[in-house]
């Protein structure tokens, strides 16, 4: 659940299909329009200008953000999704507009919140709360969370999915889709289309807020002895199919641990990436969102919030297997088995082998180098990314090397990622390997 204090305005969220594709109109008519009256500057400027130039205008990119963020719904989610997996790829001002939809946060008005909370619980649902907070806590792509006090002293965490949402999934996705193609913001190169079905499909169970509170109640059973983490209880009272109630849990932004000691953002984070270890190969059961603002920090009792369980899936016993078999043979130091088990696991096509086999080599070198580097691994130390990501982008260049991982492992890999990334925006060190070796 993204985390946004809310100081803007609410917006009715468009919840019809007429009104949402009026707003995908709206997008590319003014992007258009913009390229036009850009063009225009330029030439009587006495340049000639690229297409691409035109398109990726400022104005443009807060064109397109500010009316994705108004939608909201899957084609906030998607923009959310891609802009995680694939920053380091796309050109940088489609990653600052996907980017930005992290942080905007429009909400419902009071009228349109209560329309929705009337259809689930009744006309006069207000009597049922000793408090209820207007002003959601939290906002982000398909719903919002209030806080709120019931008669009996139960202290809550109320998610209410914006109208629409569930019935406007595949036709957002797809729209997001061809908004990006058509305003030249997508590059041609990058085939999203094996992804879109299952990006439907997890935005579906996200969506499902009945099956979210399952979810959590399943974390909360694995996780009961677990001294490192909270998760909040479910509220089956108040919880239905586009609300979700649960205990209120205080905590504060896991990223403002960006200033605490050294020793306790390790500390912090040896728990979350040994969780990570645990849903792989332990619990067969993985939350795939690493969104940071589903992560809180208690300072007082050192334990960590877990938060939104809508993207949780089951881990395959093949992608369990890849993984092990990977973490196997670079522990070992085998350049030659950790390029097998990359190929086995789908990580790697054997043509993308075969076209650049110097380089492949060169990058398995440096994550067996980084593997086996004695004592804490150092997450602030970025240097080896940068080497990886312009050895994958000449890789990239080579269309016939391309090559689709299976889904259920580009998932787990997403939730691995940003691990590490908040591990790298916290400065983590972590002794990685004495933790991966009981998983060899």
């Amino acid at each position: 659940m993204g985390d946004q204090r809310n100081d803007e305005r609410g917006r009715v969220i468009p919840s019809g299909r007429l009104s949402r594709l009026g707003v995908f109109g709206k997008i590319a008519g003014g992007v258009a329009g913009g390229v036009v009256a850009e063009g225009a500057r330029r030439l009587a400027a006495g340049e000639r200008p690229q297409m691409s130039d035109l398109l990726l205008t400022p104005a443009n990119i807060t064109r397109v953000t500010e009316q994705l963020s108004h939608l909201r719904g899957a084609a906030m989610k998607l923009g959310q999704m891609i802009s995680m997996d694939a920053g380091d790829i796309l050109p940088p001002e489609l990653s600052a507009i996907l980017g930005r939809l992290r942080d905007r946060a429009h909400h419902m008005p009071p009228q349109q919140l209560q329309q929705v909370l009337a259809k689930h619980w009744g006309k006069d649902w207000r009597r049922r709360f000793a408090r209820f907070g207007a002003t959601p806590i939290a906002a982000a792509s398909i719903g919002q969370v209030h806080k709120a006090e019931t008669h009996d002293g139960r202290s809550l965490a109320i998610k209410v999915q914006y109208p629409g949402v569930r019935a406007s999934i595949d036709s957002d996705v797809d729209n997001v889709a061809t908004l990006l193609r058509m305003t030249g913001m997508m590059p041609k190169e990058i085939d999203i289309a094996p992804l879109l079905g299952e990006a439907k499909r997890q935005l579906h169970e996200e969506a499902d807020y009945t099956r979210e509170g399952q979810q959590m109640q399943r974390f909360a059973a694995l996780l009961a002895d677990d001294p490192d983490f909270v998760v909040p209880v479910l509220d089956a009272e108040f919880t239905s199919g586009e609300v979700l109630a649960m205990s209120f849990v205080e905590g504060t932004a896991i990223e403002n641990l960006g200033d605490a000691p050294q020793d306790e953002r390790n500390r912090v984070m040896t728990a979350l990436i040994r969780l990570v270890l645990r849903e792989l190969f332990d619990f067969g059961l993985m939350q795939t969102d690493p969104n940071f603002a589903n992560f809180r920090y208690q300072r007082g009792t050192g334990k960590l919030v877990l938060l939104d369980f809508g993207a949780t899936r089951d881990v395959t016993p093949a992608t369990a297997a890849g993984y092990r078999g990977l973490l196997t043979a670079g522990l070992n130091g085998d350049r030659d088995a950790v390029r097998v088990a990359a190929v086995a696991a789908g990580f790697l096509g054997e043509q993308t082998v075969a076209r650049h086999p110097a380089l492949i080599d060169r990058m398995i070198d440096v994550i067996i180098g980084e593997m086996n580097r004695p004592g804490a691994f150092d997450f602030g130390d970025r240097a080896f990314v940068n080497v990886l990501r312009d050895q994958g982008i000449e890789i990239g260049q080579d269309r016939a090397a391309w090559h689709m991982p299976p889904i259920e492992m580009l998932f787990a890999q997403r939730k691995i990622s940003g691990t590490a990334l908040l591990a790298a925006r916290l400065k983590a060190q972590v002794d990685v390997r004495g933790m991966v070796e009981q998983y060899r």
